[in-house]
């Protein structure tokens, strides 16, 4: 009888930190949508990447289900709120609107890291 390793929980190619990476992306340009600012250096995302991926590489299986299952829900419904705020347009940016998503994309970025531990 032979041992087989159980499958990865995630699909290859498929990173962790740049996942998180690209969400905060799109939270910094909601950010400069709405007016706040969204100013954050490189460095600091490069970090927060690295130790997405750390954390999630030791959580549990199932921690790293339900990171997966966040990442994608929470991609999903931040790619069509920002393509909306594009498609209202530059000449008025709906400010209120693009506030309310970055609120809501930066309370999903911290539950996804907590979700592994971070």
């Amino acid at each position: 009888m032979t041992h087989q390793a159980p499958p990865p929980s995630v699909a290859p190619g498929v990173d962790p930190g740049r996942q998180v990476a690209q969400l905060r992306e799109a939270l910094r340009l909601v950010e400069q949508i709405s007016g706040r600012g969204g100013e954050e250096g490189d460095d600091a995302a490069l970090d927060e990447a690295a130790l997405v991926s750390d954390c999630y590489d030791r959580a549990l299986p199932i921690a790293q289900r339900r990171f997966d299952a966040l990442a994608g829900e929470t991609a999903v419904w931040a790619t069509a709120g920002v393509e909306a705020l594009l498609a209202a347009g530059a000449a008025a940016p709906p400010r209120a609107a693009a506030a309310r998503l970055a609120v809501q994309l930066d309370r999903a970025l911290s539950d996804l890291k907590a979700s592994i531990g971070q």
